[in-house]
Parts: structure tokens; sequence; C-alpha cells
């Protein structure tokens, strides 16, 4: 919903580069839509010189706090929030962000607390982060429904696993930068699963659902 990865992307390339390793594409790639420790953990592994996650995060967090509240909403993500509250559909945001960061990043946009149900990446009942199932069978589970029910709205490789795993219906949104046919071999396969679908706008999902909900009618 909120356009966070690239201004995460940035902290981490930051934070690395104090300890003497410049994150080449790829490995940002890897970071996307996962928990701040298990990315730690990981930017660790990748550095040459000893260093624990905590000292990483020391340097890495008020970097990041400089750059989020600079996120944007994307484009079509509070109109197909509006859009499944005026049909009565529940909403949640399944997010890797501790509940903290959450706060911060959507201090600008207050259409966010529109949605019902908010799993982060802190919370006690989550026992794995993405790519793990968990946190969208959490969300499921927090809405009292069935995650094979659920439309699930990802950008990030992590994100289409978890939710796939727990069955949803995930819709993949292709960054500006993007195109599917460029995605590395293993997201390439994942576009191929049968219930994921490619989109370039939120507003795509959007009609889709509109749709949908007339011809019920």
């Amino acid at each position: 919903m909120i356009d966070t990865e690239p201004l995460h992307a940035r902290a981490w390339q930051q934070a690395a580069l104090q300890f003497g390793t410049d994150l080449e594409s790829n490995q940002l790639i890897q970071l996307q839509g996962r928990r701040r420790l298990d990315n730690a953990k990981l930017v660790c592994s990748w550095i040459e010189q000893p260093i624990t996650p905590d000292q990483l995060l020391a340097v890495r967090q008020p970097i990041a706090e400089q750059l989020l509240p600079e996120a944007k909403a994307m484009d079509g993500a509070e109109s197909l929030v509006r859009t499944a509250e005026r049909f009565g559909i529940a909403t949640a945001l399944v997010t890797s962000s501790d509940r903290a960061s959450v706060r911060h990043k959507t201090s600008n946009h207050p259409w966010v607390n529109r949605l019902q149900l908010m799993v982060c990446g802190d919370d006690p009942d989550l026992k794995a982060g993405k790519p793990a199932p968990d946190p969208f069978r959490l969300g499921a589970d927090g809405l009292k429904v069935k995650a094979e029910e659920c439309w699930a709205f990802e950008d990030s490789r992590a994100g289409c696993e978890s939710a796939l795993a727990a069955g949803c219906l995930v819709w993949r949104l292709l960054r500006t930068t993007e195109k599917a046919d460029q995605l590395e071999p293993v997201e390439q396969g994942l576009l191929q699963a049968d219930r994921l679908v490619v989109i370039n706008q939120l507003s795509e999902a959007q009609r889709c659902l509109e749709s949908i909900v007339s011809r019920d009618d």
C-alpha cells in the first residue's frame, strides 16, 4: 500500500557502505518483503568484516527513520481500500515491518487506518515471517476467513511466496522499473503459478473487484 521498498533498499545500502560493503542490486532484491532482523542477518553474511545484526541495525535504523516519511502511497492504493470498504469486504495490512515502523511510515496516510486488521513483523503470534505462509494465515484468521478466499497484493518475491503458500490469490504488482520478462528466473517461475496475476496498476484489481461485485448483485 505504501511504497517503502526503494527507501528500505537505500537504508540497507548506506548502512552496508559504512562497513565497507557495496550491496549489489540482486542482493537488495533479496531483502524485499522480509522482516528487519532476518534482513540484518543476511546482510551481515555479505559483509566481510565481523559484525552482528545489532551493530548493523544501530547504523541502519536512523537512516531508515529519516527516509521513511518520504514514502508515497502506491497509485490506486487508497481508492482500492475505499472500494473494498464500500462493498463491505474485510481488509488487512500484512507487513514485515514492526508496528512502530508502520505508524511512522503511514503517518502521512491516515486512510491506512481504514484497514480492519494489521499483521506486523513483530506480532507475538507470528512464528515466521515472509516468505513463510504464517503472516497471511494469521491475517486470514484475524479476519475470520479462509486464506483461500483472500486476495493478496504484493510487490516482492518473498511476499508472493508467502501469500501463495498460504493459499491466497496473489496480485503481483510490477514496479515502474520492472518488466515481467526481465525478472529473475526464480520469480519468473512464480509468475506461472495458477493463483497469481501480474498487474501494472492497482486500478486493474479494483476494476476486477467492481466487476465481480456487480455481477454477483
